[in-house]
């Protein structure tokens, strides 16, 4: 992945280093230390979010899986240091797709809202059977009420 931004908050760099160690290694058990109890979820698949720091990581756990050659290429960060979009690429089965996460976090260095966005739609496509056939009848419990 390419050098991060300098205008990083210290306490976002912090929790991005461990963040990329967990994808890296695969082994999302310790991302609890770094999201927000509130924190939101916004999937590619869904227009309502997906509310509480347990949905967050029951997605983000999931898709760790579901991934096959997941790679960061590009960091971004806003002015204050707080916003991070991350670009990335994967595999479904046979569907590449590319897509960015992007994630804000409070000065503490917690994840306040990660959102993904996803193209192109067959990998859309694939990549929401897939996380729909693990966790369909789990996910819809934490949809913000509209």
């Amino acid at each position: 992945m390419t050098e991060a931004p300098k205008n990083i908050h210290p306490a976002v760099a912090r929790s991005l280093d461990t963040w990329h160690h967990m994808v890296a290694s695969r082994d999302l058990s310790n991302l609890l230390s770094i999201v927000h109890p509130d924190a939101v979820f916004r999937s590619p698949m869904a227009n309502t979010a997906y509310t509480s720091a347990p949905a967050l990581m029951l997605a983000l756990s999931t898709v760790i899986q579901v991934f096959e050659d997941f790679t960061y290429h590009r960091q971004l960060a806003t002015d204050d240091g707080l916003n991070i979009v991350l670009e990335f690429s994967a595999r479904v089965g046979d569907k590449q797709l590319k897509g960015i996460d992007l994630v804000r976090f409070n000065e503490q260095g917690q994840i306040t809202e990660f959102e993904v966005m996803v193209r192109p739609l067959s990998g859309l496509q694939a990549l929401g059977a897939e996380m729909g056939a693990r966790l369909g009848d789990k996910l819809p419990a934490f949809k913000a009420k509209a």
